[in-house]
């Protein structure tokens, strides 16, 4: 029963993508009739042309941008996570780090890059510097709020018999607040590929946002629109696997339609 429901979500997340792609298509085509520029070529032509990537080892570069986004995921949750539980546990400690997480928050974190290249250098250093400066706000943001709103009488059997802090935490707290915290990483993901396109333009050879800038300086703009359409792909792809996981490792939440 679960595993249909499972599939059930997956195929309706599917469905939701594949009415978005006509619609943005056919906006795409309407722009291309009536501005008709070398620009904006036809959608069909693009796809026509797909097959290119398969020459252009495409794969390549989506490997080494879902590292980047990876290491840098793997960092804000490492960071993040326990940061915000503290911040909602200790008074203190909120008081000392909610004003700079205040302020650091909408400070756009792409302006750092040039910070981050002269600190850990022009390779995948200052990239995953960047993805986790964007996500780890949010994972603290959110696993703090998530501790706050844990009803206190949760904690009393656990309490009286005697669980210790860390035993609390492991078995109340983190399960409690996963659900709001992979929503939190699947929202900063979509911001997370979105930059790519910008930390990936500067030393390396290597990354979706690499190969959208070197196909646009080229003025190649069918392998350019080709790796727009395939980062979107890729994009939609880590929603719903960190979508699915939600799904699987928070059966007692109601799931997202």
């Amino acid at each position: 029963m679960k595993g249909g429901a499972g599939l059930n979500r997956l195929l309706n997340k599917c469905l939701i993508f594949l009415q978005g792609f006509l619609l943005l298509n056919i906006i795409w085509y309407l722009a291309f009739a009536i501005m008709r520029t070398t620009v904006i070529p036809s959608p069909i032509t693009i796809y026509q042309n797909f097959g290119t990537v398969f020459a252009s080892q495409i794969f390549i570069h989506i490997l080494f941008s879902l590292k980047r986004i990876g290491a840098g995921l793997a960092l804000s949750l490492a960071v993040g996570v326990p940061v915000g539980i503290l911040m909602a546990y200790s008074e203190n400690a909120n008081k000392i780090l909610y004003p700079l997480i205040y302020f650091s928050y909408p400070i756009p974190k792409t302006a750092l890059l040039p910070v981050a290249m002269m600190l850990w250098g022009m390779r995948d250093g200052s990239k995953v510097a960047i993805i986790f400066l964007i996500v780890v706000f949010q994972v603290i943001v959110s696993a703090r709020d998530s501790v706050r709103n844990i009803d206190p009488s949760v904690y009393l059997v656990t309490v009286s018999a005697g669980a210790s802090r860390a035993q609390i935490i492991r078995h109340i707290t983190l399960p409690a607040i996963l659900p709001e915290l992979l929503t939190s990483v699947r929202v900063s993901l979509g911001t997370a590929v979105s930059i790519l396109f910008f930390v990936e333009g500067y030393g390396t050879k290597y990354g979706m946002g690499y190969y959208i800038l070197d196909a646009w300086s080229r003025i190649d703009y069918i392998d350019m629109y080709i790796g727009i359409v395939v980062i979107s792909i890729v994009g939609f792809a880590l929603f719903v696997a960190i979508d699915l996981l939600s799904g699987l490792l928070c059966r007692w939440s109601t799931p997202l339609k």
